[in-house]
């Protein structure tokens, strides 16, 4: 077993080149099944959830390999059946993409039901509903479902709630539909705009995306391409949000700075001196921080994804401060362990009030989700003593060299093997 040792860092500075975005080379990775001739993705970060598609590919015949370049072939003509394994696809939670992408061209699909992070129920009605109105059937079993469709047919779908997941899965779908669909209520997210670009790129006909309507012209053939994943605004977050928790001077390069707008208000707020480039953020500590309230929405608003880091600084941060999460209410797996580490953070309906300025002590804590993990490595990074991070593998589904990434900045991190130990805590207590 794998573990992360953080120790107290008084100052972090330098400069971190944020990797391709998770959430968007996932949905192009399945998208890139809609093809017709093979396919190459640029900027796919050699992440956990990617060694899962892999194996997922390989089930069904999908090509899909890494060159010394890094570039990511995906080749779609090999595919023998649609069957993808339960076990596998419910390993990580966007395999649903598979169904939307693989519908069309195949006519049936069978996979397992969404898994990955552990902070509450992430529903696929919105999926099922957006697939029906398209033309397809469902089929449900106790480890998978199937989806089928004689054919599916251009709809008006509007959506219930604004979801990232189901506004892509329904764009795959429609894609090779006869005729026009048109997507309402649809999300805005960059990771869905980058989705239909790629899409567009192959031939496909999308328009309106990053709008809340969203338009497609079902196309009967899709041409391979060369395409590069946008950076991740979640990584880029996190790591701007290290300079307040730490003190210094960090910079994120080959970002996109509007997709992080939300982001960087907030931060300057909380006070921290942001400087933007053409493609590039600097956040500088004043040594001055300020409580705030926070409320995680869908795009453009601050994301779900950075109110957990986000914790880790307000607990830094003299007086009361509010995190309301309105995607995910209980996403606050994290609050627990924070608490463990000598945090006074209380919640109560889907909210958590902080009581900042407390100093942190170090504390064997668990990492319950990508970005559960990453608010344990920040807020480890303020606490005397040290910080031993188990749940390794959930930072490891978003992250492709954490530790790495943290050192080059000078933290103190660095992962340990099972076998050690920590003064006054036994192992189980990390559950």
């Amino acid at each position: 077993m794998k573990w992360i040792q953080v120790e107290r860092s008084p100052e972090l500075n330098g400069t971190v080149s944020i990797p391709g975005s998770k959430n968007s080379a996932l949905a192009l990775l399945a998208a890139a099944c809609l093809a017709d001739e093979p396919v190459a993705l640029s900027g796919i970060p050699d992440i956990a959830d990617f060694k899962a598609v892999c194996r997922l590919a390989d089930g069904i015949g999908l090509s899909v390999h890494r060159d010394k370049s890094g570039i990511v072939h995906i080749d779609p003509r090999s595919i023998r059946h649609t069957s993808l394994d339960p076990v596998q696809s419910s390993s990580f939670r966007t395999a649903y993409y598979f169904a939307g992408a693989l519908l069309a061209k195949f006519g049936k699909v069978s996979v397992g039901y969404p898994g990955g992070d552990d902070f509450g129920s992430r529903p696929i009605d919105q999926h099922i509903k957006a697939l029906k109105m398209l033309g397809a059937r469902f089929t449900f079993h106790d480890k998978h479902y199937e989806v089928e469709a004689r054919e599916l047919n251009g709809a008006s779908i509007y959506f219930d709630t604004i979801t990232s997941g189901a506004t892509i899965n329904a764009m795959l779908a429609a894609v090779r539909a006869k005729g026009s669909t048109v997507l309402y209520n649809a999300a805005r997210d960059p990771e869905v705009t980058d989705t239909a670009n790629f899409l567009n790129q192959m031939g496909a006909k999308i328009s309106g995306a990053g709008t809340d309507t969203i338009r497609i012209e079902g196309v009967r053939y899709l041409r391979g391409c060369r395409y590069t994943v946008i950076p991740d605004r979640l990584i880029a977050a996190a790591f701007l949000i290290a300079a307040g928790v730490a003190g210094g001077t960090v910079t994120v390069c080959d970002v996109v700075p509007e997709h992080l707008s939300a982001c960087t208000a907030k931060l300057r707020e909380i006070g921290l001196d942001i400087e933007e480039g053409d493609q590039s953020i600097t956040a500088r500590s004043t040594g001055v921080l300020r409580a705030t309230r926070v409320r995680a929405a869908m795009y453009p608003a601050f994301p779900t994804d950075v109110q957990q880091p986000l914790t880790a600084l307000l607990t830094q941060t003299p007086g009361k401060s509010i995190v309301c999460d309105t995607v995910f209410p209980g996403r606050f797996n994290h609050v627990q362990q924070l608490n463990r580490m000598g945090a006074d953070i209380k919640v109560r309906s889907g909210v958590a009030f902080i009581r900042g300025g407390i100093p942190l002590q170090g504390a064997l804590v668990h990492a319950s989700d990508i970005r559960a993990g990453i608010c344990l490595i920040l807020a480890g990074l303020a606490a005397e003593g040290t910080t031993t991070i188990a749940g390794v593998q959930h930072i490891e589904r978003g992250y492709e060299n954490v530790v790495g990434a943290f050192r080059s900045l000078g933290a103190s991190i660095k992962y340990a093997e099972a076998g050690i130990s920590h003064p006054g805590i036994r192992l189980t207590d990390a559950n």
